[in-house]
């Protein structure tokens, strides 16, 4: 009834904010329970006494992490990724252009061509539906890299019926000529509010299942056991919830539920009130593996778009407002917090990150673990409030890559740069961190999320050499493998049972043939996942 791993380097950690470590050479799990019941020696008397009868796994030197847990992903939206036009090599129009036209050949039956990691610069800053019309007839939507823009040809924008006199949505631009006709790029709440429910909702339920498994085989063939969505939605949702009750999931979801601003004050708490109901259906002691904890609010955009929030102007001297100003943000998170909810809210740029900071710090308490997404670039006084107030601050060092933040000197000034990504920051304040990668806008690979965590360099494009992104900022390795594991799990109250390796916790577990240092992450590689006790991943058997 006992499984031992032994000849491993377990991880041990002294506690969720001290990077001190160290490693032990085995652990007990109960098959029973899926539960770890000792830690230790294999040595110990309490290891030893069990040798007889136990399932032995040598694990031949090899690093034993918790598993881990994204603390910041979409999942339907990382499901349809899998099967989009992948645009992130590109260069110029004509290779975004090749590269439908290439994909659309190949692929004469789909309904739609969907497209991923289009940035403005490949294209001069220019997305119109008339550089798209000719490739194909078929509908053609290509999300932006950030994920906070979709281009369209003339096709897509008939089928989501915006060609003309269609509002722009709460927080979205639908970008328009002289006549009022939308040209074909659609921005911010647009990508949120209008394209992903429509490709959720001409996606069948049984279609979403199936891109949902794939999403999760993927993050499990990476060592993951636990997924934070940070826009639930109801198709997600009941595509999740079908899996659940045919299946049974593979591993952990804990959902943020995205709240759309409504025309009015009544009709956005309206939406607050359906989390509310899902939140107390699906929790904890309900449904462990499947939970709504709380809402997404997104208060600006990005900074590669110019749409995050800052406290000064754009070196152009263009500025963006906040998506949720005080007035409107205030109702919306008295009512979740007061019904037990967690908020998350998106922040990036700095005036929003302050607005975040003080909305909490009005309304929340420690004790709700509230949480920041992204905290980009934030002010040294704000920096510190995160950690005072108890907000939990989930970050992607995966979007500090050197390799794609090459236009923002450009964008902002070198004068500001300095502040990007000021992640020990936040901890030296006291906050907890929660790593997490932003799939699909980014690579969920955690090995690669962590080397860049670790040493600011490109995982991307390992050929730059000793670029750095204010390397002073930099994560040691174990504050870093911490962060993406017991973080993640504090951040969504998945603590209690997982996130780290100790009796009583579940035996969520992640091997890797890997040198420990953070220079070295790049060749490491995830061989084992396991999940309540139980391998449900071997490299060495696929």
């Amino acid at each position: 009834m006992t499984t031992i791993l032994h000849n491993a380097r377990v991880f041990q950690t002294v506690g969720l904010k001290n990077p001190e470590h160290h490693f032990v050479n085995s652990l007990a799990i109960d098959n029973a329970t899926g539960r770890i019941t000792y830690v230790g020696s294999i040595d110990d008397p309490i290891i030893a006494s069990l040798k007889e009868s136990a399932t032995h796994h040598d694990m031949k030197g090899r690093v034993v992490l918790p598993s881990f847990m994204d603390g910041h992903m979409h999942l339907l939206v990382l499901g349809q990724s899998l099967r989009k036009v992948v645009l992130s090599h590109c260069q110029t129009l004509e290779d975004v252009r090749a590269s439908i036209r290439e994909y659309a050949a190949a692929h004469p039956d789909n309904e739609r061509i969907l497209c991923c990691g289009w940035m403005p610069h490949m294209t001069d800053g220019k997305a119109t539906a008339e550089m798209l019309d000719d490739l194909d007839p078929r509908p053609i939507f290509i999300d932006s890299k950030d994920q906070h823009s979709t281009w369209c040809n003339t096709a897509a924008l008939k089928e989501l019926g915006v060609e003309y006199d269609y509002p722009d949505p709460p927080g979205g631009t639908i970008h328009r000529d002289e006549n009022g006709g939308a040209t074909g790029l659609l921005s911010e709440g647009c990508a949120f509010f209008l394209v992903w429910p429509h490709l959720a909702r001409v996606g069948s339920t049984s279609y979403n299942t199936e891109l949902i498994k794939a999403a999760m085989a993927t993050y499990i063939a990476q060592g993951y056991t636990g997924l934070v969505e940070m826009a639930m939605s109801e198709n997600t949702w009941e595509a999740l919830l079908a899996l659940r009750d045919s299946e049974g999931l593979p591993m952990r979801v804990a959902g943020y539920w995205l709240v759309r601003p409504g025309d009015t004050e009544a009709e956005t708490l309206e939406n607050v009130e359906r989390v509310v109901e899902l939140s107390r259906r699906y929790n904890a002691e309900t449904s462990p593996d499947c939970r709504i904890v709380g809402i997404k609010i997104i208060c600006d955009g990005t900074i590669d778009a110019c749409t995050a929030a800052l406290t000064e102007p754009y070196s152009d001297g263009t500025t963006y407002d906040l998506l949720w100003p005080m007035e409107l943000l205030k109702p919306v998170v008295e009512k979740a917090i007061g019904a037990g909810l967690q908020c998350a809210l998106h922040a990036i740029g700095d005036a929003a990150i302050k607005n975040a900071i003080d909305v909490l710090e009005l309304y929340g308490s420690a004790e709700q673990r509230h949480r920041i997404e992204h905290l980009e670039l934030s002010s040294p006084e704000d920096a510190k409030r995160l950690g005072k107030l108890g907000i939990t601050a989930s970050i992607q060092p995966v979007h500090s890559d050197p390799a794609i933040l090459t236009q923002w000197e450009r964008i902002l000034g070198k004068h500001r740069c300095g502040r990007a990504f000021a992640y020990t920051d936040y901890a030296e304040g006291g906050a907890v961190l929660a790593i997490g990668s932003d799939a699909p806008t980014a690579n969920h690979d955690p090995l690669k999320n962590l080397y860049t965590a670790t040493t600011r360099r490109s995982a991307i494009n390992p050929g730059l050499g000793e670029v750095t992104v204010n390397a002073n900022y930099a994560l040691e390795l174990a504050a870093a493998m911490v962060a993406a594991t017991e973080g993640s799990a504090y951040s969504c109250f998945a603590d209690r049972w997982t996130g780290r390796i100790e009796a009583g916790k579940s035996a969520d577990l992640a091997v890797l043939d890997m040198e420990w240092n953070g220079e070295k992450l790049l060749e490491a590689k995830v061989v084992q996942t396991w999940f309540k006790g139980k391998k449900v991943f071997d490299s060495e058997t696929r």
